[in-house]
């Protein structure tokens, strides 16, 4: 097997790589491919993947490029982890909005927005590069946020593509630890749109432990995702962090206003990380790299890579078209749910009908995505001003206006439109 990691320069990197390592057994890889068109830090976390392949004795031949045709040519899959703008955009991302007393976040709401105006037309053309040099039959498997967008921009575009997050099998560890089982036993019920997810039950052996967990330990439950117990409680779920955004919106924006961005924080601990993969007395992946953020990164990527190879029959959440699945949207929508790989394509599990607040929240997101994507595909002040009065974190005139200037003067640069 042949894979290319595209925005193989990526500090998250040697997380993949310890995977790799560690399930080589499941997941045979000959060939590895890190292309990146930051020569500095390919060179660094090329080194530093080199080493931990030699020490985990993995027999895969690693090389590294900025020739997008020459890495992905006869790729059996391409795996797309890209940051347009680095991290210095991301610190805009979740800076600006608050003029307009809105969260700064670089997925969810204003952000959001622009993170998927200046990823969407990058991706679509490496994924037509893929298309004309990888096997007739790879895989793209999107890592990139907001990943639901992304993945539907290349859906939309006819590529053979799966979007991955790492929120559900952060859950599906968790749980598992806690009831002394492998992951494999654990199943969830997890629903909804990327970094819009609900845990509707935690089945192990087939059992829902999730009832008795939120009568038992509602608490912790509600501490883990910084939400309010009664809210748990309420709707007899496990929403994922990302809705703190939504329940918990002026409780995040004062946070957010005392404190050092989360890109600030990361830049700190990337500068760490790309210093010690430059020494060559390293080979092991370094604690820090748990502070980077991506928990079970490389776990998700393994299992998704193994199931596409026919390996697993289990069902693994992935962001993929709707198609009936949640029968309040449009088919071509992507929602992220349990699905299987079956004959060559992903096949979502039945979803079982949920409650209006729910339904009725990811019908808004999704409205807004639609238009996000059509403003990522077709530019214009118009459509991103429609995208971001659409989002429910905005639907005000006045802000959208204010919010869309922010956003344009902040992303001039990487808008051909603009």
């Amino acid at each position: 097997m042949k894979l290319a990691i595209v925005g193989g320069g990526s500090t998250y990197t040697p997380e993949l790589i310890d995977g790799f390592i560690r399930l080589q057994r499941e997941l045979p890889i000959e060939e590895l491919v890190l292309v990146d068109t930051d020569r500095t830090r390919l060179e660094l976390v090329g080194g530093m993947s080199r080493r931990m392949l030699l020490r985990g004795e993995h027999p895969a031949r690693l090389t590294t490029t900025d020739d997008l045709v020459a890495g992905v040519s006869d790729a059996d899959a391409v795996l797309i982890q890209l940051r347009v703008g680095g991290q210095d955009a991301r610190e805009q991302d979740e800076s600006w909005p608050h003029d307009v007393d809105c969260i700064g976040q670089e997925t969810t709401g204003p952000g959001g927005l622009a993170k998927a105006l200046r990823t969407v037309p990058i991706v679509l053309r490496i994924a037509e590069v893929v298309r004309a040099h990888a096997k007739p039959d790879a895989w793209i498997v999107d890592f990139t946020n907001p990943v639901g967008i992304v993945t539907r921009a290349l859906l939309q575009a006819g590529h053979r593509a799966v979007g991955l997050c790492n929120v559900a099998i952060g859950f599906q560890r968790r749980f598992a630890s806690e009831a002394g089982v492998a992951p494999d036993r654990v199943a969830l019920a997890h629903v909804g749109l990327n970094h819009l997810t609900w845990e509707r039950g935690v089945f192990v052996d087939g059992v829902d432990m999730l009832p008795n967990a939120l009568e038992t330990r509602l608490g912790e439950l509600a501490e883990d995702v910084e939400l309010a117990p009664a809210l748990l409680s309420q709707l007899g779920v496990i929403p994922s962090y990302y809705l703190r955004y939504y329940y918990a919106h002026d409780e995040v924006l004062h946070e957010q206003l005392h404190a050092s961005t989360r890109a600030q924080e990361v830049r700190a601990i990337e500068q760490e990380l790309l210093g010690i993969y430059a020494d060559d007395a390293i080979d092991t992946k370094p604690e820090i790299l748990e502070k980077r953020g991506g928990a079970f990164y490389s776990e998700a990527a393994i299992e998704l890579l193994i199931a596409i190879r026919g390996g697993t029959e289990l069902p693994r959440v992935v962001n993929l078209r709707n198609d009936g699945v949640l029968p309040f949207l449009p088919d071509d929508h992507v929602i992220e749910v349990p699905a299987r790989h079956i004959d060559g394509r992903f096949v979502a599990e039945p979803v079982a009908p949920l409650p209006d607040d729910i339904s009725g929240l990811i019908s808004a997101v999704a409205g807004y995505e639609r238009l996000a994507l059509d403003a990522a595909v077709h530019g214009g002040r118009d459509r991103v001003l429609r995208a971001m009065r659409a989002h429910p974190l905005v639907l005000q005139h006045d802000r959208a206006e204010k919010l869309t200037d922010l956003l344009l003067a902040a992303n001039s640069r990487f808008l051909e439109w603009a």
